[in-house]
């Protein structure tokens, strides 16, 4: 599939988008899933059908976001130079006529059954683990690179489950096997360190909050999040504490079990210290408490900007997240 963004679209779907309120706008999009801090939707035409779009209204000036779109192509190409598979992408950004700049990152729509956290309500217990251990050797391979350009380029990635989708997956018979293959969709977030420093001003991803609260936010949360991506034992910990968002608790032993045989017979990182069941649920109670606060946040800047301010918000916020 060969992907075309119709940027005039684009531009006018930005003009007459209601953030609050996507999939009532005039040019409608549908929300295929929300992330901790980005919305993936559809735009609702027909020539647009088989893309799925971020939209990051971060940016205040065009170099910001040109480096940006530099840094994602980058991180892109160099996931795929060490093996990993993903969709078609690509990214643009636009500028509205009041002066708004808005970087779109795009994909090949995927099959909403195919994707990870799809995938383990579908097939069974056994196969999960399967899945996850496809996971876990994608993930070695960005870790093999790490180990080799250490301290001259490194690269992070969160491998949570619904950041992969099972290629060739048959809807009406999902199974995973052994040659089961996985495209990794999470790009949009392209960390990555040379020489020791990091590329991404992360920073950027604190605008959507209060002004007051994001120095609380940078001094106290936002190393210690991008530190975890660059740890291997971090990213599957934060996997195997995932299943229980996505409400698989009663998978969790077996993948704390399957993640510590990782870490014995094929991490290229050696000596890892085994998981534990306090150790999860204690990472993920710790994790969802950051998201939650992070949310409240930018619901707070939504209602300053909105209510007090009058000032148009260009954020799209979730409403309850389930965990």
């Amino acid at each position: 599939m060969t992907i075309t963004v119709d940027d005039n679209l684009l531009k006018t779907f930005e003009e007459q988008l209601d953030p609050s309120r996507p999939e009532e706008s005039p040019m409608p999009a549908k929300v295929l899933g929300y992330g901790e801090i980005s919305t993936v939707f559809e735009i609702l035409q027909e020539d647009q059908s088989e893309i799925a779009f971020k939209r990051m209204p971060l940016f205040d000036t065009v170099a910001q976001v040109e480096s940006y779109e530099s840094l994602y192509e980058r991180y892109n190409e160099q996931l795929v130079k060490i093996g990993l598979q993903l969709p078609e992408y690509g990214a643009t950004h636009i500028v509205t006529d009041s002066g708004r700049i808005v970087l779109y990152l795009y994909q090949e729509k995927q099959i909403a059954d195919a994707i990870g956290n799809k995938v383990i309500h579908k097939v069974s217990n056994d196969e999960c683990f399967l899945l996850v251990r496809h996971v876990f050797r994608e993930l070695n391979k960005v870790w093999k690179f790490n180990n080799k350009h250490r301290n001259k380029l490194e690269l992070a990635i969160d491998g949570q489950v619904s950041n992969w989708s099972v290629q060739e997956m048959n809807p009406n018979n999902p199974s995973i096997g052994r040659d089961t293959r996985l495209e990794y969709l999470d790009t949009s977030t392209p960390l990555m360190r040379e020489n020791g420093k990091e590329l991404l001003d992360a920073v950027l991803f604190l605008k959507p909050t209060p002004l007051v609260m994001r120095w609380v936010l940078k001094r106290f949360y936002l190393q210690d999040i991008l530190d975890r991506y660059y740890d291997l034992r971090r990213v599957c910990l934060d996997l195997v504490a995932n299943f229980l968002k996505e409400q698989r608790s009663d998978l969790v032993p077996g993948l704390i079990d399957v993640t510590n045989e990782f870490f014995r017979n094929e991490a290229v990182i050696e000596h890892l210290a085994p998981l534990t069941p306090g150790e999860v649920k204690s990472y993920y109670d710790n994790d969802a408490s950051t998201w939650r606060l992070y949310l409240r946040l930018r619901r707070m800047h939504r209602f300053m900007s909105r209510k007090v301010l009058r000032r148009y918000y260009p954020y799209i916020l979730p409403g309850r997240i389930v965990r």
